[in-house]
């Protein structure tokens, strides 16, 4: 990497920490060490909040996978995100669960991990498939759950 690509891709995560430090850690809990930012406080608004928390995910996602990111690298931001969504439809302790997750943060960490050290390249497709099975796995239980009460219901 050139001294030019190396100053580009630093300028670029600066940003991503900077957008990612507003979303996760721009303001303080007064006589506390307490962190958290936008993200939590839009997390407060029932889905509306969950959708935009995994747009603007999304949308980090998308530039850092744009300025390099391995597709392993990709999977586990993913992972981030939707851990972070998932866990944020959940009334009350979804609320709680947002402001300590940072699901932001941790993936301009691994992308700043991608970069200086190197960590997390290669292929998605392990992870992928892992992904993929386990959703086979939910939708498969959802389903029997589902025939199992509306034969409940009509038995």
């Amino acid at each position: 990497m050139t001294d030019v690509d190396k100053k580009k891709v630093d300028d670029e995560l600066i940003w991503l920490h900077r957008t990612a430090e507003l979303l996760d850690n721009k303001f303080r809990l007064p006589g506390t060490n307490f962190r958290f930012g936008v993200d939590a406080i839009v997390g407060l608004i029932p889905y509306i909040g969950d959708i935009i928390t995994i747009l603007v995910g999304g949308v980090l996602i998308i530039i850092m996978y744009r300025k390099g990111a391995s597709g392993k690298l990709t999977i586990k931001m993913l992972s981030n995100v939707l851990i972070d969504t998932v866990i944020g439809t959940v009334p009350f302790i979804g609320d709680i669960f947002d402001f300590g997750y940072r699901s932001h943060s941790r993936n301009v960490y691994l992308m700043i991990e991608h970069y200086e050290e190197g960590r997390h390249r290669g292929s998605a497709w392990p992870a992928v498939i892992l992904f993929a099975l386990l959703l086979l796995f939910l939708i498969t239980g959802f389903v029997y759950m589902l025939l199992m009460i509306i034969s409940w219901l009509f038995a």
